[in-house]
């Protein structure tokens, strides 16, 4: 049968494995760089948020070029290149302590991250066997899952228990075994069929038939927002602030839990059957946490979101990359983070006003009621494709 085509050999373990150092890097840093700014370096909160605002528009702007860069230079050589890049700027924080030559290095850092995460993405929709795409990238979104954990309990107990120095040490450390892991992973192209050319069309930026699929993804990145970005800020007013690292904790569990399951059946019964779920149970989350005022009810809000969430955005990825040919993956890859880090981005300022206005209850109602209307976009796009 298909569904015994392996899935965990080397060339996805290894793969796993660095995507899971990427991240544990870019949790870690997101989860500290701001109190860094604040503590170490004297910064208003204003300019703390700026390191994480310039970061995201580095790789926006970057990643509609790096599916042709792909096609150029080669899925592994690329991701090796990015590699090592990307561990430069790890190191560099150590060294770096001007303000300004922070955010020159968030800049520089988010293009190799925007790069890797590219390529990273489409090895695995290479290596991963074709009759199990749905639980394959599943399962290797589980890496970024982990990571969504580990990065920021790591990085907040060594601040804690050590220093800054430290933290950067340790995170250069994790990202050298992450880079040498990737030298495991084969070369898997055979140079045909593939456009190398060096001139830039809209094709070589965007894959059209992963548009659709993509701007709805944008748009729950734009709720997610709401958590990513506000979530500490809200614990705090709530008096929660000591349950917020269980939230998470509670968020990525029932991810992994899961994940096997929501993969299989994405596989066997189809995408609707995860997705509509998904999206009513990312509604719950949001709604519950619009009126948490408990433990309780914030660490189920936890589990809600992170149900809904866990089964969205892998589910959708996957889609993105089933929308094209083969050839195409790392463009479909490219254009759908071009527009999930856009949702992202324009949704912490924009829910940023909104919280400020109108308080972070109503933020997180609003979010939920975004997730209802895109479910009902996606009914009608789906709707309109089977016709």
């Amino acid at each position: 049968m298909n569904y015994k085509d392996p899935i965990w050999t080397k060339p996805f373990i290894s793969l796993f494995l660095t995507n899971l150092s990427v991240f544990i890097v870019f949790y870690g840093l997101v989860s500290t760089l701001p109190l860094y700014a604040k503590d170490a370096l004297s910064r208003t909160d204003e300019e703390a948020g700026l390191l994480m605002t310039i970061f995201l528009v580095s790789a926006i702007i970057v990643r509609p070029f790096s599916g042709k860069l792909l096609d150029i230079v080669g899925k592994r050589k690329m991701l090796l290149i990015s590699l090592f890049f990307y561990l430069i700027c790890t190191i560099l924080y150590y060294f770096i302590t001007p303000f300004g030559g922070l955010l020159a290095l968030r800049f520089f850092q988010g293009i190799w991250f925007s790069i890797v995460t590219t390529a990273a993405g489409s090895l695995a929709a290479d290596i991963v066997p074709k009759t199990r795409r749905g639980a394959g990238l599943g399962y290797y979104v589980m890496s970024t899952n982990l990571a969504v954990v580990i990065g920021p309990f790591i990085a907040l107990f060594i601040i804690q228990s050590y220093s800054y120095d430290a933290l950067f040490l340790l995170l250069s450390v994790l990202m050298t075994i992450g880079a040498l892991v990737a030298l495991l992973i084969p070369e898997l192209e055979t140079g045909h069929n593939v456009n190398k050319s060096k001139g830039f069309t809209w094709n070589d930026l965007f894959e059209k038939k992963a548009m659709p699929i993509a701007i709805l993804a944008s748009l729950i990145a734009f709720s997610y927002a709401s958590v990513l970005s506000y979530l500490s800020i809200y614990a705090q007013e709530k008096g929660l602030l000591a349950q917020a690292s269980f939230f998470f904790v509670v968020f990525a569990a029932v991810m992994l839990i899961t994940r096997p399951f929501t993969g299989r059946i994405f596989d066997e019964k189809g995408p609707a059957y995860i997705l509509i779920p998904g999206f009513l149970l990312f509604f719950f989350g949001l709604f519950i946490l619009s009126f948490m005022s408990s433990p309780g009810l914030f660490l189920i809000a936890g589990a809600f979101v992170g149900l809904g969430y866990g089964a969205l955005v892998p589910s959708m990825q996957t889609l993105a990359i089933q929308s094209t040919t083969h050839q195409r993956s790392g463009y479909a890859t490219a254009t759908f983070f071009t527009l999930f880090d856009s949702g992202l981005a324009v949704g912490s300022y924009v829910l940023g006003i909104v919280a400020v206005q109108m308080g972070y209850r109503n933020m997180y109602l609003l979010s939920s009621i975004l997730v209802l209307a895109v479910l009902a976009l996606y009914i009608l796009v789906n709707r309109k494709r089977q016709r």
